[in-house]
């Protein structure tokens, strides 16, 4: 008997070589959530990975694009009414290209790259999302009049403009500005169906990352372009070597300069971003934060304005409470549990799944058996990060849980299906079918690569999974457990440590995934999906 649970959770840059100072020139800050007794907002407001936002007010309504990289969908929007109470409401894109990269197929993957940082804007009653892709090397513009149902109409042109803002000025003319150090700006045509002829590129700022002294690391690059009472506000983020990542902010009376630059914010590493105002006259900067192997999480800084200069912070810190609304609990939307029982007309996924890189159609359903997720194999596979059609959900901090029950019945030999935490160094829990046998066994990838840490004879068709995480103060520890009746749960295996690695640039991820070694034709069920926001011990 299925029990429905709804839960709702709170709370790229693309610092390649950098990634790894984050643990000894950030210091930490303790967040454990929310308590209802609260009557402000709390930072992050989303304890999830949700990264390189770009963030909208349109009326009273906010929309927030961001990254998701190698997932499909991709291009995730949010919207609230509040800044802090998120929940998804469509994606640009269903799948970005059909190429090998994108498909996991003939062995090779795009993990790390993908769609990267998003540009949002809403102009003359459309929205447009501009992303670009290394795996494609093309710039893509996806426009929609309804932001939440759709269609979205895309073209796309090469090259892919790196970080780039899109910016439609008061003169009809529409720009983009893009690089990392040296910033440069390309027009558009006014269509943006690609760059503008008899146009090159320019150089607008020469080494944007001045402002912030030391010279080396990441170098200023994240922009996003703001102009507020005539001035032009450009938002970058650079990480001075031996420092953390700090906002830069330039300031101009013309696009096209001068420009004049400072550090906007250097505190707890929470940077890349750009300006957001509320109806009543409130400013923000909306910005995130690297924090292990939860991922890049969601800050808020108070602005005011002062000689012409957005200021960020309270004395230059960033605060831990909000003049916002409360946090309701856990933000719908962003993750949730499924019972997997579809009405007729419902969609076959809500839009809080996501498949690692693009998914076979073929060999997924949740009609073929009513309530159950059923995950098909059609092709061999050798490694757990090559095979298709994993399904995944954010993992959120400080601390979370998912737990399955699958149905191995259908599985054939060589099979491999059940629950997983998907990074690089990832940990699976699940069923392994032999010849004649079946096996719950925990893979752990601690070392970077797969090993069969515990196996365990199983003597049933159905089996319990359960996946915890701890990020309380970067503990980035994750623990699995099975259970035949639902009822006791047994560790397995151990504990994995949770790294946020350069190769896949993403928070872990709660995945539910089946594959074959050996023969095709298979399937796992899977009952429900239920996530949680406590874990059974710290």
């Amino acid at each position: 008997m299925k029990n429905k649970i709804l839960i709702i959770t709170s709370g790229f840059f693309r610092s390649l070589v950098f990634i790894f100072l984050a643990a000894t020139s950030v210091k930490a800050q303790k967040n454990d959530g929310v308590s209802p007794q609260q009557k402000q907002a709390r930072n992050p407001v989303i304890f999830a990975d949700v990264p390189d936002i770009a963030i909208i007010r349109v009326g009273k309504t906010y929309y927030m694009s961001s990254t998701t990289m190698h997932m499909s969908p991709g291009l995730p929007v949010m919207k609230s009414q509040d800044l802090v109470n998120w929940q998804m409401v469509s994606y640009a894109y269903d799948t970005l290209a059909d190429v090998d990269a994108l498909n996991l197929s003939n062995g090779k993957s795009t993990y790390g790259r993908g769609s990267w940082a998003s540009s949002f804007r809403y102009h003359k009653g459309k929205f447009y999302l501009t992303t670009f892709a290394q795996t494609t090397g093309k710039t893509y513009v996806f426009t929609t009049d309804n932001v939440e149902k759709g269609p979205w109409k895309e073209v796309s042109f090469k090259p892919s403009y790196h970080d780039h803002t899109l910016f439609f000025d008061d003169d009809g003319r529409v720009y983009m500005i893009y690089g990392a150090g040296k910033l440069k700006m390309i027009e558009l045509n006014e269509d943006l169906s690609g760059i503008k002829p008899g146009t090159s590129e320019t150089v607008l700022i020469e080494n944007a990352s001045t402002p912030s002294g030391t010279q080396g690391g990441l170098p200023a690059e994240g922009s996003q372009l703001f102009k507020v009472n005539g001035k032009y506000y450009l938002f970058n983020i650079s990480w001075p070597r031996g420092g953390m990542r700090t906002v830069l902010i330039h300031r101009a009376d013309k696009i096209t300069g001068p420009w004049e630059g400072r550090v906007a914010l250097q505190d707890l590493g929470v940077a890349q971003g750009g300006l957001i105002d509320t109806p009543d006259g409130k400013w923000f900067a909306y910005l995130f934060r690297d924090y292990g192997g939860v991922g890049r999480i969601p800050y808020l800084v108070p602005v005011v304005w002062k000689d012409g200069w957005p200021v960020l912070g309270e004395n230059g810190k960033v605060p831990e409470s909000l003049d916002l609304p409360v946090g309701k609990g856990l933000i719908p939307g962003i993750v949730a549990s499924d019972e997997f029982n579809r009405k007729k007309k419902e969609k076959e996924l809500p839009l809080v799944w996501q498949w690692n890189h693009n998914p076979d159609n073929s060999l997924w359903s949740v009609r073929e058996r009513p309530g159950f997720m059923r995950l098909k194999t059609g092709r061999t596979d050798t490694s757990f990060v090559m095979a298709r059609n994993t399904l995944t959900q954010r993992t959120i901090g400080p601390e979370s849980s998912a737990s399955t029950l699958v149905d191995v019945t259908k599985m054939k030999a060589g099979d491999f299906a059940g629950l997983c935490l998907l990074q690089k160094n990832f940990g699976q829990v699940g069923v392994k079918v032999g010849n004649g046998t079946k096996s719950i066994v925990m893979v752990s990838a601690n070392t970077g690569k797969p090993v069969e840490i515990s196996t365990i004879p199983l003597n049933q068709n159905t089996v319990y999974f359960k996946a915890e995480c701890n990020f309380k103060d970067r503990k980035d520890t994750g623990r699995f457990f099975y259970s035949l009746d639902g009822k006791t749960w047994v560790f397995i295996g151990e504990p994995l440590k949770m790294p946020y690695t350069i190769p896949h640039f993403m928070g872990y991820r709660f995945g539910l995934f089946n594959y074959a070694t050996q023969n095709t034709g298979g399937h796992a069920d899977f009952d429900y999906f239920r996530i949680e926001d406590r874990i059974s011990e710290n």
